[in-house]
């Protein structure tokens, strides 16, 4: 059976008591551009991508104490945040990893270090942009 994790499928109320958060806490992160839920009939509709995102904003507000500027400033230096197809981090020995950079998709893992910029702007949504630049 094939899992996709960017399915949308759980409502505000379901993640609002999942995080343990008010509803319109996750309202206020959206409007700040921290996540993109889906949209069906004007309802938010969130994937377990979705969930995992939120569960790290969760934890750099509530955990590191970062606010919404922070958090901002964080996901930034996370150029996979919203490409769908994100492999997640790495804990494996030997790997080459960041250790100051806790993947947001899988707790107890880091970022890969990236050797080869071409791996990096592969992925990345704005590929065609930079290359029409330069």
């Amino acid at each position: 059976m094939f899992r996709n994790d960017d399915q949308p499928m759980f409502n505000i109320g379901v993640i609002a008591e999942l995080l343990k958060v008010h509803p319109e806490t996750l309202r206020i992160w959206e409007k700040h551009g921290l996540v993109e839920p889906s949209r069906r009939n004007k309802q938010r509709l969130y994937s377990n991508n979705d969930v995992k995102r939120l569960q790290f904003i969760h934890f750099l507000i509530n955990e590191r104490g970062l606010n919404i500027a922070g958090v901002l400033q964080i996901i930034t230096m996370y150029p996979c945040w919203n490409i769908k197809n994100c492999n997640g981090g790495n804990a494996e020995k030997g790997e080459k990893v960041n250790y100051s950079k806790p993947c947001w998709k899988e707790q107890g893992t880091y970022c890969y270090v990236i050797e080869d910029k071409a791996d990096h702007c592969s992925s990345c949504p704005h590929l065609k942009d930079c290359q029409e630049v330069n």
